[in-house]
C-alpha cells in the first residue's frame, strides 16, 4: 500500500507530583491505551506516543524518586503490554519509556513494536539537554537521569512503512535527521515534552526542514498541558505529520488531549526524492571535519 494512516496521541497529566510512581504510570498507562484504541478505531496503522508518556515530564525536578518509574526493554510490563495491544489491533506502535539496563544505567528510550505485537528493536535518545526552564529551580534536567544513547540511529522495517525514531532534544541536530534518511527511513517520529518559551518557534521550523532535506515523513509530537506542583511552563501540543515538501499534513490543537490523524503516501517520498536529489549530490567526503572539531 502507498498511502498509511499515522496516528499521533497528545496527551495531559492529570496526576499531582507527590503521588507515588506508580499511581503516575497506572493512569498514564489507562489513559494511552483508551487513546490508542480510539486511534485505531479511526484507521491508523502506525500510532505514536508521546516522550517518557507514562508518567509527567519529571525531568523538571532532580529526584531519585523517577528512578522507580524506569523499566527494561523490551523484557519489562509496560512494553508487554503494549506488545499485546498492538498485536489486538494490528497497529505498529513508538512507545517512549524510561529504560534502566544493568545495574543503574538509565535511558530515554522509545521501544518499536510491530503490528503482530512484536518487538523490533529501541531507539536511545542521543542529545541530553541539561538547562533551565521557566521560574525557579525549574529546568530540563536530563542529565540526572539519562545515558546519552549508545545504539545508533536504527530504522525499523515494520508492517507498514520503514520508521526512524529521534526523540525530543534530538530535532536540533540534523545530523542524526540525515543518518535516519540514509538508513532508509520513511518516516521519523519525534516522541517530546516541550514547553511554550525560547524554542517554541522552532516547533514548526525545523522538523520540516528536516522533512525536506531528507525526503521522509515527520510525525512530531507534544504533551499538553501544565503540570503540578512544578508549573515549568505550558506543553502547547500542536502534535502534527509533516511531508517531505515540508506541507503539514495534520496538526493537533495547543491544549487537548486528542488524537491527531493524517496520511503519509510513500509514493510522494520517492517522487520527492527524485525531484531534489539531495542525497545523490551530497559530499560527505568534504565533511570530515565534523567528527573532528
Amino acid at each position: 500500500m502507498s498511502v498509511i494512516r499515522i496516528g499521533l496521541i497528545q496527551a495531559s497529566h492529570d496526576i499531582e507530583g507527590e503521588a507515588p510512581v506508580e499511581v503516575h504510570k497506572e493512569a498514564a498507562i489507562q489513559k494511552h491505551i483508551r487513546l490508542v484504541r480510539e486511534a485505531a478505531a479511526r484507521g491508523a496503522q502506525i500510532i505514536g506516543l508521546q516522550e517518557v508518556f507514562y508518567g509527567p515530564y519529571f525531568c523538571t525536578e532532580q529526584t531519585p524518586k523517577w528512578y522507580a518509574s524506569a523499566e527494561r526493554v523490551p523484557e519489562g510490563p509496560t512494553t508487554r503490554r503494549f506488545q499485546e495491544l498492538a498485536k489486538e489491533l494490528a497497529v505498529v506502535l513508538i512507545l517512549p519509556v524510561y529504560e534502566v539496563d544493568g545495574i543503574a544505567s538509565y535511558y530515554n528510550t522509545a521501544a518499536v513494536i510491530d503490528a503482530d505485537g512484536t518487538y523490533l528493536g529501541k531507539y536511545r535518545k542521543h542529545h541530553i539537554p541539561h538547562v533551565e526552564a521557566g521560574e525557579g529551580t525549574n529546568g530540563f534536567w536530563e542529565k540526572y537521569y539519562f545515558k546519552p544513547g549508545n545504539l545508533g540511529y536504527p530504522v525499523f522495517d515494520t508492517a507498514y512503512a520503514k520508521v526512524g525514531v529521534y526523540i525530543c532534544y534530538d530535532r536540533h541536530f540534523p545530523e542524526g535527521a540525515r543518518l535516519l534518511g540514509l538508513a532508509g527511513a520513511e518516516i521519523v517520529f519525534n516522541p517530546s515534552a516541550t514547553v511554550a518559551g525560547t524554542s517554541e518557534y522552532l516547533w514548526k521550523l525545523e522538523q520540516p526542514a528536516h522533512a525536506v532535506a531528507n525526503g521522509y515523513y515527520v510525525a512530531a509530537i507534544n504533551r499538553v498541558g501544565v503540570e503540578a506542583p512544578w508549573n515549568m511552563g505550558e506543553f502547547y501540543g500542536q502534535s502534527y505529520l509533516v511531508d517531505p515538501r515540508g506541507r503539514m499534513v495534520a496538526v493537533g490543537s495547543r491544549d487537548q488531549d486528542e488524537v491527531v490523524i493524517g496520511e503519509m503516501d510513500t509514493e510522494m517520498i520517492r517522487e520527492v526524492r527524485n525531484v531534489w536529489q539531495f542525497y545523490r549530490d551530497r559530499r560527505p567526503e568534504t565533511y570530515e571535519q565534523l567528527v573532528s572539531l
